[in-house]
């Protein structure tokens, strides 16, 4: 018994900064989408800073802590938010995957650099690298207690535990019992809607990665008596407290943090009485990348995200159609000068670095395949190449020669390849990513320690292939036939690209669900990527042994994969002649450093993962952004643009809304004067001097001049406000041109909606209604015109501040936080009881049920309780997109009735509808979009419900 509370006990050490680690994950995931592979860098680094402050320095440890935890960490998530994570949010998730992964790379480097320009400015910095039995922030030595017999703690065990309770029970009093915690959960459960309501969301993402950062910062202090300083033992222990994330299923912090514990218990225990594994080296510490590997599948099969790839949409390729000269003239070229170069003009030490980069390009090309092709990003392919090399060097020790035992090295490569891919085909993105880690870190531990494999820590000796007359044993021609196979594989990738197995395989990156309904099979096509990407790095990693003639099992870990990953993407990915040059730097970067920088190992590893971090700016890598910027060098220099050089299609040449009979408005019927009383014909205000129906003849990306006009409750109302002594327009979008990408969808759209009116939006399906309402609540920013709030321009106003100027959308669907109860739901936008009380008192049914979630609603309460806060406080626009979708009857005429109490109260409303027939009933103004354009405007009298009708279902209507 006494052992058995042992083990629990210490297990609850490990397991409590697991749960650290993962309750930062957690966090930083749900405010952000990121997962961040450099969390357990943060804590590396903070562990390192307390290491020397305190033990260096001489500074007191607990004032220490307590800086880095409350203040330097915190600081640090702080400053990598506003630099990298809010950019990489809007990345494709390869590009976020390699970034972080390139912090990680790059905060220990950066962190043990600092201490060598410490200690050369004469600081009292201790040495840091690899550091064990370090003091923490108690007593050093440790007191130690033994409350029962076999069972002893100390008090670095009792600090942790302290303070991890601490952590959680502060953390949840954070989140469950303050405001602050309510917008952070409100900004998780729906990013949009939380900008939507007046809170930005981007303040929410910093202070959730400043917690995460902190939580990392505290684990990283809490575990230096226990890991000490190696970083690598930091980057294991974050992989680990991913299987807590994961068993929270990236939502639950709670779950999370009682995932940590657990599983540093179930360790100890394995460790302890896991007999049947004591003829299996590695196993014990391989128990948690089984139970990560093992919870991902699950996870993955919940949510049914089967066969899934990173979403990564293609970069544009500015040499498609050329000719091949141009395509391939210059590559030619600089292959050719760098083979003649061997011979000519490098030393033997030059010729020897530049053919190690060949051939390290070589494995680079095996991610050209599965993430430039596939789209997967995998962090296995180390595992490729030491398993490949050490099966080619082991059947050299038993005489084989060269070219037979390399042959079945990238065959056993292949073999491992297809194994892992078998069971991680299910996953997609960062899950995949993962699971291939996890996989990679089994073979670390377990695989490659089989003794027959391994031949002990002296490896495989592997000599260079000899064939007849060629001797490759000397640098210069072992570099010339690294050029030549690096064009062959070059060509053959290219060639892969391009055929038919190559358009499959890019089928089933784009949209795997359209290429299996198109007979394509996504399993297979996947398992094939997988498969050849793994032999082809086994093939390289042959190669490369070849070249440094000695392989062990140390020589590629799962972490030396991962800063290949981070170079390759960097450089670009999807072009197998990015990856030979990533090949090239990798080698020759970290020499030229030391012959001309500092001959510090750590700075080229910084610069290695700063090359990740720019993938927040160029997520296609910066050989492949070259082509795209000089385009856009181009494009600026001929004065073109992508709005400009769209054609817009023409409107239609009739309004389905005017009265039967009555004629187009000739051109010179475009006035600038308001017409007296409201029975004013209805002009078209898209175009200034075009027919009523016609598309103006260029677009105006400039604002619109005065001579733009609207239909208001009384006629024609002037676009640019009320007259003397009128009040503002509540909101005008004068001349607005709008869209995404280079794809235009609105064209000079005017329109004013006045304090205490009603205006009508109605359009067949794809006229840019929604568009419109994105606009006018600062979701999408106009390329062109104005928009002005109350008077004022507001057209550079993102969502939360248009929202506090009274701007409110309550979009298509239902504008509700799912996740949050009913009393939560209202307490984000009437903070005092009263007004919450007031609303209860109106509507008896969220009374009742105000601790429910309000995503177990039905659709009617759902938009009960999104329009209840409004009529409490009113705005000054609600602009509702298809406010009545979904609801039954009873419920969209009550709803219709609280827009119509909400006009009352002065609130200009803008709605956009499909049930024509019912709004028509409470609007002041109709407005017609058609193609972009505003085609027709004007009072509620003047529509034709039978032109409606025929308009809507493509009939006419018999009378």
């Amino acid at each position: 018994m006494g052992d058995l509370l042992g083990f629990v006990l210490s297990g609850l050490v490990s397991g409590a900064l697991y749960a650290l680690l993962a309750t930062g994950l957690v966090l930083s995931y749900s405010a952000s989408g990121l997962f961040n592979f450099a969390h357990g860098a943060t804590a590396y680094l903070c562990a390192l800073a307390f290491y020397e402050l305190h033990s260096g320095f001489g500074w007191p440890a607990v004032p220490t802590a307590l800086l880095l935890v409350f203040v330097v960490a915190p600081g640090l998530g702080w400053g990598l938010d506003r630099l990298m994570f809010r950019k990489l949010a809007k990345v494709g998730e390869t590009a976020q995957i390699v970034a972080t992964i390139g912090l990680l790379v790059a905060l220990p480097a950066a962190g043990l650099w600092s201490v060598e320009l410490l200690e050369r400015a004469g600081a009292p910095v201790l040495p840091a690298e690899n550091q064990f039995g370090l003091p923490g922030v108690g007593p050093s030595p440790a007191v130690s207690w033994q409350p029962l017999d076999g069972v002893g703690i100390d008090s670095d065990q009792l600090i942790t535990w302290i303070a991890t309770a601490l952590a959680a029970a502060g953390l949840w009093v954070l989140m469950r019992r303050t405001r602050l915690g309510l917008l952070l959960r409100a900004a998780v459960d729906n990013r949009a809607l939380t900008e939507l309501r007046g809170i930005s969301a981007d303040r929410m993402s910093s202070t959730a990665w400043m917690l995460s950062s902190g939580l990392a910062g505290l684990a990283g202090v809490l575990a230096t008596p226990l890991l000490g300083l190696s970083a690598h033992d930091y980057t294991l222990f974050l992989f680990v407290s991913a299987t807590a994330a994961v068993l929270g299923r990236f939502a639950s912090v709670p779950l999370a943090f009682a995932g940590g514990l657990g599983l540093g218990v179930l360790q100890n225990l394995v460790a302890g009485y896991a007999s049947f594994a004591d003829g299996i080296t590695g196993f014990r510490t391989a128990v948690p990348f089984l139970i990560l590997f093992a919870g991902l599948v699950v996870l993955a099969q919940r949510r049914r995200a089967a066969g899934t790839a990173a979403a990564d949409p293609p970069p544009v390729d500015y040499l498609a159609g050329k000719g091949w000269g141009r395509r391939w003239g210059a590559w030619v070229v600089a292959g050719a000068l760098l083979g003649a170069a061997f011979y000519t003009v490098t030393t033997p030490f030059w010729s020897g670095i530049l053919t190690q980069g060949l051939a390290i390009g070589l494995v680079f090309m095996s991610f050209t395949v599965v993430t430039g092709l596939g789209a997967m990003v995998s962090l296995a392919q180390a595992t490729f190449v030491t398993g490949a090399a050490l099966v080619a060097g082991l059947l050299m020790s038993h005489g084989w020669p060269f070219v037979a035992a390399a042959a079945v090295g990238t065959a056993a490569a292949a073999l491992l390849g297809a194994v892992v891919a078998l069971p991680a085909l299910r996953l997609g993105g960062r899950s995949l990513a993962l699971a291939t880690l996890a996989l990679a870190f089994l073979a670390d531990q377990v695989l490659f320690q089989l003794g027959w494999l391994r031949n002990g820590d002296t490896g495989w000796e592997i000599p260079r292939p000899v064939a007849g007359p060629v001797d490759l044993g000397d640098d210069r021609a072992m570099g010339l036939a690294l050029v030549l196979l690096s064009g062959v594989l070059v060509a053959a990738l290219t060639w892969l690209r391009g055929s038919r197995w190559g358009r499959a395989m890019l089928a089933v990156r784009s949209a795997p669900e359209a290429a299996a309904a198109s007979g394509v099979s996504v399993v297979r096509t996947k398992l094939l990527l997988f498969t050849v990407s793994a032999g082809l790095a086994g093939f390289g990693g042959v190669l490369y042994a070849s070249y440094n003639t000695r392989i062990t099992a140390t020589d590629f870990t799962a972490m030396t994969g991962l800063v290949w990953l981070a170079v390759v993407v960097a450089a670009g990915v999807r072009r197998p002649q990015f990856a030979v040059v990533a090949g090239l730097v990798f080698a020759v970067v970290p020499h030229l450093m030391a012959t001309y920088v500092t001959e510090s190992a750590h700075l080229p590893v910084i610069l290695f993962g700063l090359a990740g971090l720019a993938l927040a700016n160029d997520p296609d890598g910066y050989c492949a952004a070259l082509p795209s910027r000089r385009a856009a060098r181009r494009a600026v220099k001929r004065g073109a643009t992508a709005w400009g050089a769209v054609a817009r299609p023409a409107a239609p040449r009739t309004s389905p809304l005017k009265e039967r009979g009555d004629p187009q408005v000739p051109e010179q019927a475009a006035s600038p004067r308001r017409p007296e009383g409201g029975g004013g014909t209805p002009q078209r205000i898209a175009g200034g001097t075009a027919r009523v129906g016609d598309g103006p003849s260029e677009p105006h990306l400039a604002s619109r001049t005065s001579e733009s006009y609207v239909g208001g409750a009384g006629g024609i109302a002037p676009a640019s406000g009320g007259g003397p002594g009128e009040a503002p327009n509540a909101l005008e979008l004068s001349g607005v041109h709008a869209g995404y990408g280079g794809a235009p969808v609105l064209h000079g759209v005017d329109l004013v909606v006045r304090g205490g009116e009603v205006l009508v939006l109605l359009g067949p399906n794809g006229a840019g209604k929604s568009t419109l309402c994105r606009v006018a609540a600062g979701l999408l920013r106009p390329a062109g015109g104005l928009v002005r709030v109350g008077g004022e321009d507001a057209t550079r106003d993102v969502a939360v501040t248009r929202a506090r100027r009274g701007v409110r959308l309550a979009p298509e669907g239902r504008g509700i936080f799912a996740g949050l109860s009913i009393e939560e739901n209202l307490t984000l936008q009437l903070p005092g009881a009263e007004d919450r009380d007031a609303v209860y008192a109106r509507f008896p049914t969220l009374a009742a049920r105000r601790a429910v979630a309000a995503g177990s609603l039905s659709g009617g309460e759902q938009q009960l309780l999104a329009l209840a806060p409004l009529l409490q406080r009113p705005p000054a626009v609600l602009v509702a997109d298809e406010p009545s979708l979904g609801l039954a009857p009873l419920v969209v005429d009550e709803v219709f009735r609280l827009l119509t109490e909400l006009r009352d109260h002065g609130t200009g409303l803008v709605l956009v509808e499909e049930k024509a027939a019912e709004v028509l009933g409470i609007a002041d103004t109709v407005a017609y979009l058609a193609q972009g354009e505003i085609a027709w405007s004007g009072p509620r009298s003047e529509v034709d419900r039978d032109r409606l009708a025929e308009a809507y279902l493509g009939t006419g209507v018999r009378r």
